[in-house]
């Protein structure tokens, strides 16, 4: 071989090695998500998860407003709450050699001396094509009005806090130490140009405001070209779980992540950095519900994992089936030790004799005073005779948890020339799991049941009669025995699903027993 050809393989082989960025070797791998549509046009998302390898010399770490106190006192507890973890993330970060930008708006005073100050504002002041704004907006042109109503002052448990600067510095928790910059304006981007850094992490508060619109967040730093990722599990919202969507405080914080996600940036979690799992506020508990489903008539099997997608899954809680086949009478329930763990159990079964070991986890249940659901066939869910002695059955189900007793039903003919006519029962028409209701009489498909001796613990709500007939059944009620919350409903059929009186009256009914947040009443 010639010394020509030595030559050039030699020179190839450095192009190939130069075309890898500058400290590949110790680059951090990101397991990433974002949102996208299925397709142009498509109203449904899907969850796009992969993996991205950064340089940690030419990446930042914004920290975003985690002041030392605010005017709420819930936003002030949630961030103390968050800034150990965030400080463990931090010391990770600086060890793999990022740079740490602490933004506490509003306090440059306290800092004006300190040498993470003085860094920042040696940054020379750069020409960019798109201007540096101190706050970008929400302009609808990107993206559209945010998933949660923030008009007020998004306190939680404590609304309508009188707003004030309440801050004067971040959070002691939060480490700053030399080499690290101290900023609240465009300071940050021009620091990241002048050190080659393209990559920025975004972490703090809140994320509906400032982590979104401050001069050194994501819509600044997207329009300025850096590559952006949301550390979703470490940021908080400002959010009043009485205002719109009506989910709790941390569902709301979530359904802004998923905004973020999809309109301007993916999103990582702290795990990333220090392992384990990602951060959770304690109080940000999901709540499950087990839906037992096992009935040969109406559908539920079908109707009811629709309803709790669109219902239930969007406000965050966590929904396990415990079903057997529609066969009639199949007593083979499947997952049932779902139910030890849930929160609230919906039934939907229809003279059924479940395995004695899914018999005592409901009976558990029960004891402990959690909430039960019940809709149509539930008020003989378990009342048949057991193929064996592996099964079992509760005939006094009806009475014993729903408080009232189940006595057959009407020979109507519902889609035709009897119709079942429903309507409020007026002295609790103010009862809150009425609550968007429109109070009008509505015509449904199903059969009207008897049912007898309501217990004084039941509130009817609901009730029904066959056109032409003057005797009324109770439709739907609450019962409150034994600290309980309770909800039963004769109606749901296929055809009472697609009601949207109904569906209203289901979620009422579910929130209710769980005690969460309703929308309230439309506007007349």
């Amino acid at each position: 071989m010639t010394r020509k050809l030595y030559t050039v393989l030699a020179l190839l082989l450095l192009t190939v090695i130069g075309s890898f960025p500058a400290h590949a070797a110790d680059s951090i791998t990101f397991n990433t998500r974002s949102r996208a549509k299925v397709a142009p046009g498509s109203g449904t998302l899907q969850v796009l998860e992969r993996q991205v390898a950064w340089d940690p010399s030419r990446t930042a770490v914004v920290v975003c407003d985690m002041w030392d106190k605010h005017h709420c006192p819930d936003a002030t507890a949630r961030v103390g709450e968050m800034a150990p973890r965030m400080n463990e993330v931090l010391k990770v970060a600086r060890q793999r050699g990022m740079l740490i930008i602490h933004c506490p708006s509003d306090t440059m005073t306290f800092y004006k001396d300190h040498p993470g100050r003085k860094l920042a504002q040696s940054a020379p002041k750069i020409e960019t094509k798109i201007p540096l704004q101190g706050w970008c907006s929400l302009s609808g042109i990107k993206e559209p009005a945010l998933p949660i109503d923030d008009s007020d002052s998004g306190c939680d448990s404590c609304p309508n806090c009188p707003e004030f600067k309440a801050w004067t510095r971040q959070h002691p928790t939060l480490e700053i130490v030399e080499g690290d910059a101290i900023t609240d304006s465009a300071e940050a981007f021009y620091l990241m140009r002048q050190r080659g850094i393209t990559n920025v992490i975004v972490m703090g508060v809140h994320i509906n405001r400032c982590v979104l619109g401050r001069p050194f967040a994501i819509r600044q730093m997207v329009a300025q070209g850096q590559n952006i990722l949301l550390m979703r599990d470490l940021t908080d919202s400002m959010y009043n779980h009485l205002k719109r969507p009506y989910v709790s405080h941390f569902r709301g914080t979530e359904l802004v992540v998923e905004h973020i996600e999809q309109y301007w940036c993916p999103s990582i979690t702290s795990a990333d950095f220090v392992g384990g799992e990602p951060f959770r506020f304690q109080a940000d508990t999901k709540k499950r519900i087990a839906m037992i489903i096992g009935e040969n008539e109406y559908h539920t099997c079908e109707t009811l994992p629709e309803f709790a997608e669109k219902e239930l899954e969007y406000r965050g809680y966590r929904i396990s089936y415990v079903s057997a086949s529609p066969e009639e009478g199949d007593p083979n329930f499947t997952n049932y030790t779902a139910i030890s763990g849930a929160d609230l159990v919906l039934v939907s079964a229809r003279r059924r004799t479940p395995p004695k070991a899914m018999m005592t986890l409901l009976q558990a249940h029960i004891a402990a005073g959690k909430p039960v659901v019940g809709i149509r066939t539930a008020s003989h869910a378990f009342d048949a005779e057991p193929i064996n002695a592996a099964f079992t059955s509760w005939p006094g189900f009806d009475s014993d948890v729903f408080g009232g007793h189940y006595g057959g039903h009407y020979n109507n003919n519902p889609s035709s020339r009897s119709p079942t006519l429903i309507e409020m029962v007026k002295s609790n028409a103010s009862h809150t799991v009425l609550t968007g209701i429109i109070p009008d009489e509505f015509q449904v498909t199903s059969h009207l049941y008897i049912i007898t001796n309501l217990t004084e613990a039941c509130v009817p709500l609901l009730r029904g009669h066959v056109e032409g007939k003057n005797t009324f059944e109770p439709v739907a009620w609450v019962n409150t025995a034994q600290g309980r919350r309770v909800f039963y409903t004769s109606l749901g059929s296929r055809d009472d699903f697609a009601l949207p009186a109904f569906r209203r009256l289901l979620l009422n009914g579910i929130l209710w027993c769980l005690n969460d947040p309703l929308q309230p009443k439309p506007k007349e």
